[in-house]
């Protein structure tokens, strides 16, 4: 792991072994090291993995990878993939590394700031550049217990720098995919229509009558095509929670369970212009 940062208010030492859990995600075919106390992966990062439609030999970026669980797998699922990530909390950076090797995930993460990244980042170009920045802009975000959780919710680099970085690393025909709450798809939308072509949005629903609390927004690099809004993803079976236990979709419980890929689902372009 290289590091390139060390601010004052950011998680820097080390996670000691009695901070830490070891927790299964992908049914137990990747585990990955987290701290009992501050930010811990749940359901954004296994769905941004899934849905991103890499190929062995390709190589991806991650920005903002916090404890590396996004690329773990994604890397898992698809063997051969070469993984990078970018990490501004130096503690998690090396978190992210070890759940890298631990996982025979092929790949070195970055201590350093998004919108300064290292000459062994800006010198490559990359197939997929995936991200899920902080949710909320620092004058909405209610302040968690933790600094280092807090960071991970909230920043101060606008939406539109994460996406400028992102439109930079990729290659031409490169794919970026960028999971974010609801709330800031105007910000974001705007973001990828001045760096980025093709776009496709992804609203994810928790149940069928419900509105969207979460989105994947996708675009490509240097090409043209209208614009796709597709079906939603709904997560949950049924209008309200009604029982004991989980109550995910069958696609869903698959893609948290295993390492199943999520596809943007397939809608012609034609469709989309002419209904």
């Amino acid at each position: 792991m290289f590091c390139a940062t060390t601010e004052s208010s950011l998680r820097v030492d080390p996670f000691a072994p009695e901070d830490l859990t070891r927790d299964n995600f992908l049914g137990g075919a990747v585990r990955l090291w987290q701290p009992r106390d501050g930010y811990r992966a749940g359901m954004d990062p296994v769905l941004l993995a899934a849905s991103i439609p890499a190929k062995a030999g390709e190589t991806v970026l991650e920005l903002g990878c916090g404890g590396g669980a996004a690329l773990a797998c994604l890397g898992v699922r698809v063997p051969g993939l070469t993984c990078t990530g970018v990490e501004i909390q130096s503690a998690y950076a090396a978190l992210a590394q070890r759940n890298l090797d631990d996982n025979g995930v092929e790949g070195r993460i970055h201590c350093a700031d998004v919108a300064a990244l290292p000459k062994d980042v800006t010198d490559r170009r990359y197939h997929h550049v995936i991200a899920n920045p902080p949710y909320f802009e620092d004058f909405r975000a209610v302040a968690p217990q933790s600094q280092e959780r807090a960071i991970s919710r909230s920043g101060e680099l606008p939406l539109a720098k994460w996406v400028e970085v992102a439109s930079r690393r990729l290659r031409p025909g490169g794919v970026a995919t960028f999971i974010q709450r609801a709330d800031r798809l105007p910000e974001l939308m705007s973001a990828f229509y001045a760096n980025l072509g093709a776009l496709e949005l992804w609203p994810i629903h928790p149940r069928t009558h419900r509105t969207a609390r979460l989105f994947l927004l996708r675009g490509r690099k240097g090409r043209r095509a209208a614009f796709m809004s597709h079906p939603p993803l709904v997560l949950h079976r049924g209008d309200t929670h009604e029982k004991d236990g989980d109550s995910y979709s069958e696609t869903i419980s698959r893609v948290l369970r295993t390492p199943q890929s999520l596809p943007f689902p397939v809608q012609s372009r034609s469709q989309t212009k002419h209904g």
